[in-house]
């Protein structure tokens, strides 16, 4: 009865711990935001490039890596202005209304906002009808990140 009791805590710790982590605002894959990309290189030099753990900070419960100093500075001046949308999560995805994890390749700047999207071919699906995804994700992006 014992080992019924166990593991039936267990169990549920599991699916708690799950659904937890899966409710949070920022995407972190390897610990960092962004899989440890550099959100600001995005912006000013239109490509994907991984940060440094030497300049690193910790915002909205995550941890961001830069490529350099002067990328964290601009980060750390208006972190909402780099941050990806809808906290790093697929666009696509939550524009379908489910958080999906993101490959930081895969990625547009749309009016001066970052989307990411789970990777190159789905990025494809995300740029077909762009605007009308932005306008639904926006939507449902309130009731996902809670």
């Amino acid at each position: 009865m014992k080992s019924k009791i166990h593991l039936i805590i267990g169990f549920a710790l599991m699916v708690s711990t799950q659904s937890f982590s899966q409710n949070k605002n920022i995407f972190s894959g390897d610990d960092c935001a962004i899989r440890g990309y550099d959100a600001v290189a995005y912006f000013v030099e239109d490509k994907a490039i991984k940060g440094s753990k030497e300049f690193s900070y910790k915002w909205d419960e995550a941890n961001w890596l830069f490529k350099s100093k002067e990328n964290l500075n601009l980060f750390m001046a208006n972190p909402e202005k780099y941050a990806p949308q809808y906290g790093g999560y697929c666009a696509y995805g939550v524009s379908e209304n489910h958080q999906s994890p993101t490959n930081p390749e895969a990625f547009t700047i749309v009016n001066d906002k970052l989307y990411l999207n789970y990777n190159l071919k789905v990025k494809d699906m995300w740029m077909k009808n762009q605007q009308e995804r932005i306008l639904k994700a926006d939507t449902l992006w309130v009731g996902l990140k809670n």
